[in-house]
C-alpha cells in the first residue's frame, strides 16, 4: 500500500461511526480510507480512491464487512465508460432485508457522472468542490452534477444529480432531491462540518 502524506479523521453525527482517511492530492487525489457505522446494520468498510489531474474519479475500490456478510465493488472510468465488477460472500439481507444488489444493472446510466460519491463519506464530497473549483468562485456560483454514488452497507451504484453552490466564506451548500446541507471546508476544499452527519 501506498504511504500517504496527510490523513483526516470525521466523527459522524447522526450514528455512531466515523471515518478515516489518508490521502495524497499533489496531482489529483489518491486516498485510502476506513470508515463504520452503526446503522442501518453494524459495518465496516475499506477503500481505494483515485481521481486524475483533473480531479474527474478514475478507480474506487470497496469492501464492507458486517455480520454475516462481505461484499466488494470496483470501479473503474475509461474511455467515458464505467466498468464495474462485484462480488459476495454470506447475506448482507438476512440482516438487512431491503438492502439492493451491489454495483448497478445499468451502467450506461452513469455515463455522466465524473464523480463518485461513497454513502456518508465526506471525503467524496471534495472530488466536484476541486474539480470545479469551486473555492475560487464567486457566492452565487452553482454547478449541478450527476455523482455515481455508492450505497452503504449494499454497494449498490445509482446516479445521484447534486447542486454544488458556493455562499461564501468557505461555505458550500449541497443539495440533491429535497436534502441540502451548508458544508464548512477548509481551505483546501476538505469538509470540517457536514450537518446532520459528520464534523472533524
Amino acid at each position: 500500500m501506498t504511504l500517504l502524506p496527510h490523513a483526516l479523521v470525521w466523527r459522524r453525527t447522526d450514528t455512531t461511526g466515523g471515518e478515516y482517511a489518508g490521502y495524497d492530492d499533489r496531482d489529483g487525489l489518491t486516498a485510502h480510507g476506513y470508515a463504520f457505522a452503526a446503522a442501518p446494520v453494524a459495518y465496516a468498510c475499506r477503500y481505494e480512491l483515485s481521481a486524475d489531474s483533473r480531479w474527474a474519479s478514475s478507480r474506487l475500490d470497496v469492501t464492507v464487512e458486517g455480520p454475516g456478510f462481505l461484499r466488494t465493488l470496483k470501479m473503474e472510468r475509461a474511455s467515458g465508460r464505467w466498468r464495474i465488477t462485484t462480488s459476495e460472500r454470506g447475506n448482507l439481507n438476512a440482516v438487512l432485508p431491503t438492502a439492493p444488489l451491489a454495483g448497478t444493472e445499468e451502467p450506461e446510466r452513469l455515463a455522466d457522472a465524473l464523480d463518485v460519491d461513497l454513502y456518508a463519506s465526506p471525503l467524496t464530497n471534495t472530488l466536484p468542490i476541486r474539480r470545479l473549483n469551486l473555492l475560487g468562485r464567486p457566492a452565487g456560483t452553482s454547478s449541478t452534477i450527476t455523482a455515481a454514488w455508492v450505497l452503504l452497507p449494499s454497494l449498490a451504484v445509482v446516479p445521484s444529480e447534486q447542486t454544488y453552490t458556493v455562499l461564501g466564506d468557505g461555505q458550500i451548500r449541497y443539495a440533491s432531491g429535497t436534502f441540502s446541507a451548508d458544508l464548512t471546508l477548509d481551505e483546501g476544499g476538505y469538509v470540517v462540518t457536514y450537518p446532520g452527519l459528520a464534523d472533524r
